[in-house]
């Protein structure tokens, strides 16, 4: 059957993984969402204070910087498994059968290999500011009150790494695809057309519509 992603799932062992894995990423995702939240509910206590006090929230700013890696990249392996990235779907949908599975497969190569060199020098940078025999294992800080930054440089290779595993995982999809010339793969997200997408957008607003008149 097909989600409202329109990706397929069935019984078998790589459907059985695509879905305990998208398990994980809509929880990083909702990471994302409540760190989006959180730097909301700063903000009304910095500019509160600010107003009321005189005396804006302490660090407002570096706690920013903290959240920042959340909002930025939790939620992208989420994304790339609900086919939500941009791309190029108008020329890509013109193609069918195998020649639409290489040029996925040729696409996920691509995007698998700069996130692996995206890993590799995310890794480097948490390194460098990690280290077990410093206070609070902090080489370096933010500018006001000091937060290590090491934890949020450490969202980035972990976030990226996900995102490789569910690259691979699609990269085998449409391997399969591809050798079986399959129709409808599972664990990968389908093109729809134009006409597909239009009826369910209707069907999202109706749905609503029936929503706020009950």
């Amino acid at each position: 059957m097909a989600t409202k992603s329109n990706v397929l799932t069935d019984s078998s062992w790589l459907s059985r993984i695509d879905q305990l894995f998208y398990k994980l990423e809509v929880f990083l995702a909702l990471l994302s969402g409540i760190a989006v939240f959180s730097l909301m509910i700063l903000a009304v206590i910095s500019v509160g204070g600010r107003n009321f006090f005189g005396q804006p929230l302490p660090g407002y700013v570096d706690w920013i910087e903290q959240l920042m890696p959340l909002i930025a990249f939790m939620g992208i392996a989420f994304t790339q498994r609900d086919g939500g990235h941009i791309r190029m779907d108008i020329l890509v949908s013109r193609l069918k059968g195998r020649f639409l599975w290489a040029a996925e497969i040729i696409s996920v190569l691509a995007m698998l290999f700069v996130m692996l060199l995206v890993v590799w020098g995310s890794w480097e940078h948490f390194l460098r500011s990690f280290d077990f025999a410093s206070p609070l294992w902090s080489r370096d800080s933010s500018m006001d009150i000091a937060i290590p930054l090491w934890p949020a440089k450490l969202l980035a290779p972990v976030a990226f790494s996900v995102l490789c595993f569910r690259l691979l995982l699609q990269l085998y999809a449409y391997g399969r695809a591809f050798a079986n010339n399959s129709l409808e793969p599972v664990a990968v997200p389908l093109i729809e057309d134009a006409a597909t997408l239009a009826a369910k957008e209707a069907e999202s607003v109706s749905g609503a519509e029936h929503q706020l008149t009950r």
